[in-house]
């Protein structure tokens, strides 16, 4: 459950993962749909800008030779309230999501006259 501390005879797991994502198309069909019907999709939009920029490695790479980021280590006071904040703002998002989602479902539904069940889809999305 702990994937910073998970080791095994090869050492720590998170130094073996990529650090590139890969795209079903899911994500982009859904932005599209949300331009198309002028619906605030952002943080699905961000998830797959997100995603594109994960696969520009090499470019990644060659830009932190030049950048070389902040002097500064950002200090982290209380690190449980910390992480308790991440947690929030992580569950804030995915709220967010949620209603962003059935927006887009609403404005689709009205212009093609679909009846659509969102409380079976709430279900879904779980």
């Amino acid at each position: 459950r702990d994937i910073l501390n998970f080791k095994d005879d090869k050492g720590y797991l998170l130094e073996r993962i990529r650090d590139t994502a890969g795209q079903k198309g899911t994500g982009k069909w859904t932005a599209i749909a949300a331009l198309q019907y002028g619906v605030p999709v952002t943080l699905i939009g961000e998830a797959v800008f997100s995603r594109c920029l994960s696969a520009l490695k090499d470019e990644r790479v060659a830009a932190s030779k030049q950048l070389t980021g902040p002097g500064v280590q950002a200090k982290v006071e209380n690190l449980p309230v910390f992480l308790n904040h991440i947690k929030h703002a992580l569950y804030c998002a995915k709220i967010v999501s949620y209603a962003q989602g059935f927006m887009l479902m609403r404005e689709a539904a009205k212009d093609n006259n679909w009846n659509l069940n969102y409380g079976g889809i709430a279900l879904m999305w779980r």
